[in-house]
């Protein structure tokens, strides 16, 4: 009868392991450390119609006419934190007034809820700068679409993109930047 219930407290003692050991995986998904997301999206173009000027553009009537094309508002090159993360990151204002934030040549690792996050918080290098990118004033801006190539995340209307002058590759499962970015006027 002992022999039995030392059986069972084995078995027990097991599936407890072994649900433990599943649920870890699951939350830390570290296959997507060796899987990447590729995304080679194109710059988009919007067509020129009248607009009004954006707020980080001249209002006189004697300013240069807006430009047709897409134009570089501002620019920044990421730094390593959590993990070792390169590429450039711009804010585009479109023909039509509307902005984009542009990841260009971004190569990092993938992982579990990676976001854009535009914070005010300065980018910081070293382990300093892993972690404060969600203390301040913060907007996530979408889910990281893949963690290699170009890709574009349009900006909310009437959104003041320069009151967050930084970028960061977010995890929010971990709360920590894998790379982050310092946006400077172009």
């Amino acid at each position: 009868m002992e022999s039995v219930t030392r059986k069972r407290r084995w078995a027990a003692v097991v599936v407890a392991g072994l649900a433990v050991a599943v649920a870890g995986l699951l939350w830390f998904e570290p296959w997507a450390l060796w899987v990447d997301e590729t995304v080679n999206e194109a710059l988009p173009s919007a067509s020129a119609t009248p607009r009004r000027p954006a707020a980080d553009e001249p209002s006189s009537a004697s300013a240069a006419p807006a430009p047709s094309g897409p134009v570089t508002v501002a620019r920044g090159t990421f730094v390593s934190h959590e993990h070792a993360t390169t590429g450039v990151v711009r804010i585009v204002r479109l023909a039509d007034g509307t902005h984009t934030l542009r990841l260009e040549g971004l190569d990092t690792s993938n992982g579990p809820d990676l976001r854009v996050l535009l914070s005010d918080a300065p980018v910081k290098e070293g382990r300093e700068g892993w972690d404060v990118f969600d203390d301040g004033k913060h907007v996530d801006l979408a889910e990281l679409k893949g963690n290699k190539g170009d890709q574009n995340y349009p900006l909310p209307a009437d959104f003041d993109w320069s009151a967050y002058p930084s970028v960061s590759i977010w995890c929010d499962r971990f709360d920590v930047s894998f790379g982050a970015a310092a946006l400077a006027r172009a």
